[in-house]
């Protein structure tokens, strides 16, 4: 059995003998800081950790993270070597489709182009031991803005890709791996029941016809409530979406938890697992800015020679990267970063800091800081890892995993 099937099977068994449902949670591997983070929040809490990673973080070409896939599948098997953590880790690509990666959308790459892209990217990702796809071709630059794309178009190519992946790994004798399938829910999709039924329906028929009948998604994407700008999860839809997938063999992936208000809620409604992400790049951003202020305070009390200057540069270099636009308002389109509110400004900078930690002037400013306090005796980077794993705690504890690698 997968990895990943063999780990939703034993929670299932475990819920008819105690009674404790459970959801699993996938943390976006966005920095070095948070792999780490991950490692260690699951070590604490004795808990199975799942990475989604989108392509925009780790690919061929290195993504904002500087990592390709080997290289992401190996620092992850650094960092459990590191903190002897001996618990389930699930490796998967997160919203793998055409045009989800900025550069694919801002070149305006061809249809074939597109998807020939991807298809390398899981082909590396194969190769590198992966454990689950994320298979999302639900967008299309070529389709009119305010208007979705064909479900039946998202299904056929969802089955294009599965069925590349699929030939490529059996060509190489390669274990199998897990399939995720569904929505981007910014863009649109699946975004009501009878869309839903349809791709469904239209998804098992393809697979069947392209000889594919064994291979089924163990995770479907659902809307759930959670978008970019809403944190409260419907138990309801869940519930009735549920319903719908299980007697496939499938259960409802949610996105967007980040922040979500009612965390606890996700096993009640039998949510097989939910992503979170962007929350904790602002919690390493916060955390930075909190020993900034340490910092100056030093620094006026004689104590420290030169100032990061931390915020500013992470201002600066998210400025600089422009992929803080695609994150703008309707009515703050054409604005620069500095005409935005201060609140506005802050949200953006905190929540794209993760295009660009690894750039050197980040690097460099993030050094002085951790020097600055170190010669102090201050573990800075233990202070971020903390911060960061006590975010990650509440879903730990919210979806009922602490303790959990004991019973698998």
């Amino acid at each position: 059995m997968r990895k990943t099937e063999q780990l939703l099977h034993r929670i299932d068994e475990l819920q008819k003998e105690t009674g404790i449902p459970r959801t699993i949670f996938a943390a976006c591997p966005n920095s070095p800081t948070v792999i780490r983070a991950s490692i260690r929040a699951a070590k604490r809490n004795n808990a199975p950790i799942y990475f989604a990673a989108t392509l925009n973080q780790i690919d061929c070409d290195g993504g904002y993270t500087g990592m390709t896939q080997e290289a992401f599948t190996r620092t992850v098997r650094f960092e459990v070597e590191r903190y002897n953590f001996t618990g389930p880790v699930i490796i998967a690509i997160d919203h793998g489709g055409p045009w989800l990666k900025d550069r694919q959308r801002t070149e305006k790459w061809s249809v074939k182009d597109a998807m020939d892209g991807v298809k390398k990217s899981f082909e590396a990702a194969v190769l590198a031991g992966y454990d689950l796809i994320h298979v999302d071709p639900t967008v299309d630059i070529n389709v009119p803005k305010g208007q979705i794309i064909d479900i039946l178009l998202v299904a056929a190519r969802t089955v294009e890709l599965i069925s590349h992946v699929e030939k490529f790994r059996r060509e190489h004798g390669l274990p199998e791996i897990s399939y995720e399938v569904g929505t981007e829910e910014v863009h649109g999709g699946l975004a009501d029941e009878a869309t839903f039924d349809t791709f469904i329906d239209d998804l098992r028929k393809g697979l069947i016809g392209a000889g594919l009948s064994g291979v089924w998604p163990c995770f479907i994407v659902g809307k759930v409530g959670t978008d970019l700008d809403t944190t409260v999860f419907d138990g309801s839809v869940a519930r009735k979406l549920t319903a719908k997938v299980r007697p496939l063999g499938s259960y409802i992936k949610g996105h967007y938890t980040d922040d979500v208000a009612n965390p606890e809620e996700y096993p009640l409604c039998g949510m097989g697992a939910a992503n979170v992400g962007p929350e904790f790049t602002m919690s390493e951003y916060r955390a930075l800015c909190e020993l900034e202020q340490l910092e100056k305070k030093l620094e006026a009390e004689g104590k420290v020679a030169v100032l990061s200057n931390m915020r500013d540069t992470l201002l600066a270099e998210v400025h600089d990267s422009h992929r803080w636009e695609k994150w703008l308002h309707e009515d703050e389109l054409g604005k620069d970063l500095c005409e935005l509110t201060p609140e506005r400004q802050d949200w953006i900078v905190a929540t794209c800091c993760r295009y660009i930690w690894q750039q050197p002037r980040t690097l460099a400013a993030r050094g002085f800081l951790y020097d600055n306090l170190g010669r102090l005796g201050i573990d800075a980077e233990e202070i971020v890892l903390g911060r960061i794993e006590r975010d990650m705690d509440k879903y730990f504890r919210a979806f009922n995993l602490i303790g959990l690698n004991d019973l698998l």
